[in-house]
């Protein structure tokens, strides 16, 4: 019997609801400058429109989407002048994911760890831009739990949901070499694991600002 209080359920409710329509804007599921429909969305997920509405003003908070007067609410267009300020916020923000609170990674999390760096091997014979992408959300929402600062977190969450879609739009128009990318990335996550391993944090830190830089270098912006 489910003795989950129903606040608590409801909260549970909103944040997979909030997850679900992120991933669909951050996709491209959800290309900016579409409208999102309440009723629509509320009637997909069988939920009354109230929740719905929570879910898209938190969006809007975050910088995903916006509402327009007399027309709905709309998915943001991304401002490459913006990104390239989150991109150097993020760069150092990791660093201090490793410093604030920090979390040892145990063998349960090195396991989690190994399965994404096998991930991003298998992507090297079976390419896939959207399956890259949800690769890189599942290894940045893995390497968060390496700290337990709560308003750390919060901050990194959101800007790193802010710049996903920026190079899903990269890759598909071209201006990125998919698998350039992937065999990068792969490295990446194998000299991660080697850190993680070794319980040697700081490196943890390191490698992922190098890598974010020089992503952001590599996208013609």
């Amino acid at each position: 019997m489910d003795m989950m209080p129903e606040p608590l359920r409801a909260r549970e409710r909103a944040e997979r609801i909030h997850a679900d329509i992120r991933s669909r804007i951050c996709m491209l599921d959800y290309p900016p400058g579409m409208k999102l429909s309440e009723t629509a969305l509320a009637a997909e997920l069988g939920i009354s429109r109230t929740p719905i509405r929570r879910v898209l003003a938190r969006l809007e908070d975050e910088g995903l989407v916006t509402s327009v007067h007399g027309v709905g609410t709309m998915v943001t267009n991304v401002d490459y002048s913006e990104m390239s300020q989150v991109y150097r916020l993020r760069k150092e923000l990791v660093l201090l994911q490793t410093v604030l609170d920090p979390i040892q990674p145990d063998a349960a999390f090195l396991q989690r760890f190994q399965a994404l760096y096998t991930r991003s091997e298998a992507l090297k014979t079976a390419p896939s831009a959207r399956d890259f992408s949800l690769l890189d959300q599942d290894t940045f929402l893995t390497l968060l739990d390496l700290t337990a600062n709560a308003p750390l977190r919060t901050m990194a969450e959101r800007l790193y949901f802010r710049t996903a879609r920026i190079w899903l739009q990269q890759v598909t128009s071209s201006h990125i070499d998919l698998m350039q990318e992937i065999d990068i990335y792969a490295r990446e996550l194998q000299d991660l694991l080697g850190a993680l391993e070794l319980g040697d944090l700081d490196a943890v830190g390191h490698i992922r600002r190098g890598h974010i830089s020089m992503s952001f270098a590599r996208m013609r912006v």
